[in-house]
């Protein structure tokens, strides 16, 4: 049979429900949660794991570890033993409580890894007005169950978490960002993206906050709380004091509560010492957050989710890498896979270089070493075009302008084009592809914009459907028309409907032709609306020697002549509007100068009748 370990006395957190940051002696008070007698189960079997068809090596499962529960998609079956209700302390009230399979419910918000990475990325660019310079996210290796693994490390020095924040970021639904240029807002991208990409991560912040300097440490284990057969999240988190020479621990209740937080932090993190556990500080400086992940998820062969050995300064998601190495494409198919549009998808720095909108002044993320070249394709368009767009937003809501830069994308296959969508300076929708499928209208181009009045899904992947996200979209598929009607022509693509008109158009020469006089000049023209359409002087020989590419030269410039007359005319009825509404102000002027006026008369009148009666 398989030892039986009894449960230690844990702490469960109980976080207020307030936002402002409280006394932390509040804030962070917790209440001894009894165990009582029942027993742990640890599974020492030793399963098989299914091998790769690939030449990568499964890494060794762990005893008690089986491949289902180290895919991420799987890992929430597991089967639930009996519950036990908690006593509570006298005068306390009864609390909902979160199982542990909620931690990974929850995480299945993300199904794209990146995004996942994307949102711990967000919290340090969140950082940037608390003076932050740098993320820095790597791999790592760490040993863990006497096996070695990767684990993935973001580094910043931002702020910092004192206990309190700390104790909010560790809870569900809590958040401190009330800035409206801040991109985290719902309070569940910690746990949701940390559960995403591993089971476990260990948390080390430094802050200094009131004058008083902070360091602390908090585990977030998906793996501790499965084996250990828990019917709660419970977090175990130490603080210290550093404000002095020494790091002095801060203690809430009693020191054996901190000491068994610490066991517990030691026995299931990767740092089996307190010494070693203290050393993870020596690299975050006076402030800032090291977040660890490790036991990272395994795809169904059984081999890490991310591919870490391809590319030394990347990280990438390993199915899409080995869809791109084994598929025997074109070379149509090649080029498509080598643009920015595809390697996103598979390419950490690829996707990472494009995530915000807007270059930074004294901020770097640092992928593998390496910093990341932001790269906004905007700068990289072909006859581009700014069209702004004013969507209709509730009433009452303040009204917002967004300016949209549309263009062809240069030396690209065809079939790349969309919309880069952001909010808040954040890539929510990447190439957001609006028009038809099989369609060519659209072919190429390409557009930007930031869209901060309507919101952003949860996993900030995709927008919420609303009905401004509706509009939004119908807009988007307008302004691309548009410029395909107006600018195909310059990429060599025949304009909506030319075909047509080319055969009236030639149609209409060869009747005319067939009614010349021996010898006589064409005079008349072929009057069609909206083109202003040149008298053409042509000797009956020359119309038959007369070329297609030819005719298709004349008739793009009728093209281009009509785009500048309804260019011209649309700037023609905003004039007049203006001075339509210049008009309409000055007569309400004059309408009120005129009554001020009268009043002015009126005030005099009764003033000189009072005083002839007065004398009188």
């Amino acid at each position: 049979m398989p030892p039986k370990v009894e449960k230690e006395h844990l702490n469960v957190v109980d976080i207020a429900s307030s936002d402002d940051d409280g006394d932390a002696q509040t804030v962070a008070r917790k209440q001894a949660s009894s165990l009582g007698e029942r027993q742990l189960r640890r599974n020492i079997s030793s399963p098989e794991i299914p091998q790769s068809s690939g030449p990568i090596t499964p890494p060794a499962l762990p005893s008690g570890e089986t491949l289902d529960s180290r895919s991420f998609w799987k890992a929430g079956n597991y089967v639930i033993g009996p519950t036990s209700k908690p006593a509570l302390l006298e005068g306390a009230l009864e609390h909902a409580r979160v199982h542990p399979k909620f931690l990974h419910s929850n995480a299945t918000s993300h199904k794209w890894a990146f995004g996942a990475i994307a949102e711990l990325m967000d919290n340090a660019v969140d950082e940037i007005q608390h003076s932050a310079t740098f993320i820095k996210v790597d791999k790592i290796d760490i040993k863990m169950d006497n096996s070695p693994g990767p684990a993935l490390l973001f580094l910043d020095d931002g702020g910092g978490m004192d206990p309190v924040l700390l104790r909010k970021c560790m809870s569900l639904g809590y958040s401190s960002k009330k800035a409206n240029t801040t991109i985290g807002q719902y309070g569940n991208g910690f746990k949701t993206s940390t559960m995403r990409l591993g089971a476990d991560v260990i948390v080390f912040s430094r802050s200094t906050r009131a004058g008083k300097a902070t360091q602390s440490v908090g585990l977030l284990s998906y793996t501790f709380l499965r084996r250990t057969g828990q019917d709660d999240v419970i977090v175990p988190m130490i603080d210290f004091d550093i404000s002095g020479h020494w790091a002095e621990p801060i203690i809430y209740s009693t020191h054996d509560d901190w000491s068994s937080n610490l066991k517990t932090i030691l026995e299931w993190s990767p740092f089996s010492l307190k010494e070693d556990l203290l050393l993870q500080f020596d690299d975050i400086g006076p402030h800032g957050t090291k977040i660890v992940i490790y036991n990272l998820w395994l795809n169904d062969e059984g081999i890490y989710e991310l591919a870490f050995d391809d590319d030394d300064e990347d990280i990438r998601l390993r199915d899409e890498a080995l869809r791109e190495a084994t598929t025997k494409v074109l070379k149509k198919t090649v080029e498509l896979q080598s643009h920015i549009s595809y390697r996103l998808r598979y390419s950490l720095r690829a996707y990472a270089s494009m995530l915000y909108l807007r270059k930074f002044n004294n901020f770097q993320i640092i992928l593998r070493g390496k910093p990341v070249q932001q790269f906004n394709i905007a700068d990289e368009l072909q006859y581009p075009k700014v069209v702004t767009y004013k969507p209709q937003v509730a009433a009452g809501s303040k009204e917002c302008s967004v300016e949209t830069t549309i263009g062809f994308i240069k030396e690209t296959p065809t079939n790349v084009s969309g919309f880069n969508v952001y909010h808040k300076n954040r890539l929510i929708r990447p190439f957001w592809k609006v028009k038809s499928d099989g369609s060519v209208i659209g072919n190429g181009v390409v557009g930007v914009l930031e869209a901060d009045f309507i919101e952003p899904a949860h996993d900030k992947q995709d927008f919420e459907r609303s009905s401004l996200f509706v509009r939004l979209e119908n807009r988007l598929k307008q302004m691309v028309h548009e410029y395909w009607k107006g600018h195909c022509y310059l990429m060599g693509y025949q304009p909506p409907g030319f075909a047509a008109k080319q055969k009236k158009l030639l149609a209409n020469q060869h009747n005319n032709s067939s009614n010349f006089p021996a010898g006589g000049k064409q005079d008349s023209r072929d009057e069609q609306p909206g083109l202003d359409v040149p008298d053409v002087v042509m000797p009956e020989g020359d119309l038959a020697s007369t070329s297609v590419d030819q005719l298709c030269e004349e008739n793009i410039q009728l093209f281009m002549r009509c785009e500048e007359k309804a260019q011209k005319e649309a700037e023609l009825k905003q004039t007049i509007e203006e001075l339509e509404k210049g008009l309409e102000d000055m007569r309400k002027k004059c309408a009120h100068l005129s009554s001020l006026l009268e009043s002015k008369r009126k005030q005099k009148r009764n003033r000189l009748g009072l005083v002839t009666t007065i004398y009188t």
